[in-house]
């Protein structure tokens, strides 16, 4: 099944915590901090050209409806509930 946001939505898929930290110790699941960021899967057709599928953005802590579709967790959004996307860089700025 295919979900396509309207209304100037933005289907997001959150990302997982990690399991460990960087110093190798593994972190039980009752105490992994939600992460606030994930992968846009889907856009609606009136929403901003800001973001687009495949995108990975920052969202609010609170903002968004969850849904589930077929087994999976998602998160729509409207476009001011998105606050920054990450850009690919080639090289760091001098």
């Amino acid at each position: 099944m295919k979900l396509q946001p309207m209304h100037g939505r933005v289907l997001v898929k959150p990302r997982e915590g990690g399991d460990k930290t960087p110093g190798g110790i593994y972190i039980p699941d009752t105490a992994k901090e939600k992460l606030r960021e994930g992968d846009v899967i889907a856009v609606a057709k009136d929403a901003t050209d800001e973001v687009a599928v495949g995108d990975r953005v920052i969202y609010k802590e609170f903002g968004g409806t969850e849904v589930q579709v077929e087994g999976e967790d998602y998160i729509l959004f409207t476009e001011d509930d998105l606050l920054a996307k990450y850009l690919a860089v080639d090289k760091i700025p001098e």
